[in-house]
């Protein structure tokens, strides 16, 4: 009887171990503040993904490529690559950065995504028959790109005793399209401390 109670008792124990040793589920939250930032792991976060954008924005809307042309300059996006040691959504990246600078209403931007898509439209509506001439998209009429806006962000982890350091670098360009000249380029450092703690329960 006592070898069974005893059992019962380890039984228990163990499955209250588990318990609180096991992924927790989280069924209560609110929004948070998005200019917070918010360190809840050792990752790449929506916080240094805002602090890149800021300044790549604030430094292109600045340079002379904005304020020597008397019309906005026409941007394509591409060739933007994630270098470092971890999965980084570089669309987000690129998207928040093309947001904001047309927002600021001094650069423009062709969409690459869309032109088979556009291509097929514009012929449709010229050559189907079913739409009406004097509302028909004609080609030879889109916008040419002057500029690439190209990119990179790069990592170096160091880890010491129980302390590690998380550094990024996010490099963009703006490579003139005539000439294969880089009219305008930044970056941007970021470098994060965290300290281990102890493995518990």
């Amino acid at each position: 009887m006592l070898r069974k109670m005893l059992k019962l008792s380890v039984f228990s124990f163990l499955v209250f171990v588990l318990a609180a040793c096991g992924s927790k589920q989280f069924t209560q939250g609110k929004y948070d503040d998005l200019s917070e930032d918010r360190l809840l792991d050792d990752k790449f976060n929506e916080s240094d993904m805002r602090q890149i954008a800021e300044t790549m924005v604030g430094s292109l809307t600045q340079s002379r490529v904005v304020t020597e042309n008397n019309r906005p300059p026409v941007v394509l996006v591409t060739l933007v690559k994630n270098r470092a040691g971890e999965a980084i959504d570089m669309k987000s990246m690129t998207d928040k950065i093309r947001t904001a600078l047309i927002k600021s209403g001094k650069l423009r931007f062709t969409e690459k995504e869309s032109r088979e898509e556009i291509a097929g439209e514009t012929e449709y509506q010229a050559e189907s028959g079913y739409v009406d001439a004097s509302t028909a998209r004609k080609k030879g009429r889109q916008i040419g790109a002057k500029y690439f806006l190209t990119g990179e962000i790069t990592d170096r982890i160091q880890e010491v005793g129980n302390k590690k350091y998380v550094y990024y670098k996010a490099t963009f360009n703006l490579v003139n399209i005539d000439t294969g000249i880089i009219d305008w380029t930044d970056e941007k450092e970021i470098r994060k401390f965290y300290k281990k703690r102890g493995v518990g329960f």
